[in-house]
């Protein structure tokens, strides 16, 4: 009988991956172990996944640079959920002879958890369930949202959905990215912001919906938040990156923001110790835009495709292609 394949699957931090998609049609050729801690360090993790044919990496949090690569002689197949990873090196796997597949992800749950976060700064849902669970009664203010402006950082797809709810609710919608055209805005029924400071100043929320890039990275420091109205709120569950972490905390600490929804950090698993865990006038998510139901059953329905593809020799969804 041949051996059958093994297959880890990273970050399961919710042990769903099996239950979440119909593994059968890859089970008699794979073994598939999931795993709900996350490796600390590149040891940690070629230690976990060294026996591996095939891994699953949920998401851009674990780092698959040349030197992991290197060190994963029996890698075959590298599955990242999602169509774009800039965790993997692409050319290290192909040179190494990994096939790297994705997988299809819906846009809906990172725009419905914008709106989470809005709503939930806006009226404050986390200090007033303290209070009530505590034995008291109100404690805040909250914000109205009808009438206020929504600046919308990139009107793609997921920044597209969440300005049409930010019109549904009766907000004023602007929107910019380097190469937005009044056209498009025009087409989303939103203003187009002739500038990012413009976007800034003129907005009591700012949502940042962005790819991370050369050109992205930093986008938001200091002088950009320095603009901001001191009520309004800011929120990110793009990447991290797009905004300087640094410049973020302190305008935190100074009152110069009126607060901060934040689902990416810089370090993922957010570390105990990390400073952003203690910010003022937070509503912190731990990376919860894809973490639903039916994204899951999608990434891992695709998985089992993917590794059905590579034991038939007929890759599919395939990231780092030959040529």
């Amino acid at each position: 009988m041949t051996e059958r394949l093994r297959c880890v699957v990273l970050d399961d931090f919710q042990s769903v991956a099996l239950s979440s998609a119909d593994w059968s049609p890859v089970t008699d050729a794979v073994e598939v172990l999931s795993i709900t801690e996350h490796p600390t360090s590149e040891d940690e993790l070629v230690a976990l996944i060294a026996e591996a044919e095939i891994v699953v990496t949920l998401r851009e949090r674990v780092e698959f640079p040349r030197s992991v690569f290197e060190r994963l002689p029996r890698l075959r197949l590298l599955v990242a959920t999602g169509m774009r990873n800039t965790a993997i090196d692409m050319a290290a796997a192909r040179d190494h002879g990994v096939v790297v597949s994705g997988t299809a992800s819906s846009l809906t749950p990172p725009a419905e958890l914008t709106w989470a976060l809005i709503l939930g700064l806006a009226r404050h849902l986390v200090v007033e369930d303290a209070v009530v669970r505590s034995g008291g009664w109100q404690s805040t203010v909250g914000l109205d949202l009808h009438g206020r402006a929504l600046g919308v950082i990139g009107l793609g797809r997921i920044g597209t959905a969440v300005a049409k709810v930010g019109l549904a609710f009766g907000m004023e919608v602007l929107a910019w990215s380097t190469n937005l055209t009044v056209e498009q805005c025009e087409q989303a029924g939103v203003r187009h912001a002739g500038s990012l400071q413009e976007l800034l100043s003129g907005s009591d929320v700012v949502t940042v919906h962005l790819k991370l890039s050369e050109r992205s990275a930093g986008l938001i420091g200091a002088a950009e938040l320095a603009l901001m109205r001191s009520s309004a709120l800011l929120i990110n569950t793009s990447r991290s990156a797009i905004i300087d972490q640094e410049a973020l905390l302190n305008a935190l600490r100074g009152g110069s923001i009126g607060g901060a929804g934040i689902d990416v950090f810089d370090h993922e698993p957010l570390p105990a110790d990390h400073p952003m865990r203690s910010a003022p006038r937070t509503l912190l998510t731990p990376h919860l835009g894809y973490v639903t139901e039916e994204n899951l059953n999608t990434y891992f329905s695709h998985a089992v495709e993917d590794i059905a593809a590579l034991i038939t020799g007929t890759p599919v969804r395939v990231l780092n292609p030959s040529n």
